[in-house]
């Protein structure tokens, strides 16, 4: 049974630090891309980064370039979002995602052909 499990949430003031950790079980990540994504509420799920399997290149949301860093450490099956000068408007649910077909090309919101695997959520609030 596959689970991504995401921890690293809470309030904090604007301004402030955070860093979400996602660890995933019943399934290798190595093959796989990676991925954060968030739901304000009232609005739509929205990726916010994800990181390739390659390694490569990986893509941010212009709201959080400069501010968040994802990287992923396959040996631990987990992925993290750094996330810097957190705004009161990053306040929303965070969720962590593995592509469900392995040795995809990343795509440019995110979100995989196929579909992905999801976790629970982790609650992020920004107070101003």
């Amino acid at each position: 049974q596959v689970q991504m499990v995401e921890s690293g949430g809470g309030l904090v003031q604007a301004g402030g630090s955070l860093r979400l950790s996602c660890t995933a079980s019943g399934l290798t990540v190595d093959e796989r891309n990676l991925g954060w994504f968030r739901q304000a509420p009232g609005k739509e799920l929205e990726g916010v980064s994800c990181i390739p399997w390659t390694g490569g290149t990986s893509f941010y949301a212009d709201s959080v370039k400069g501010r968040f860093t994802i990287s992923r450490d396959n040996a631990n099956k987990t992925v993290y979002l750094q996330m810097n000068s957190l705004k009161p408007e990053d306040t929303a649910m965070y969720y962590c995602a593995a592509a469900k077909q392995r040795f995809l090309p990343l795509s440019r919101n995110c979100f995989s052909p196929g579909g992905d695997y999801w976790g629970q959520g982790t609650q992020v609030t920004v107070s101003s």
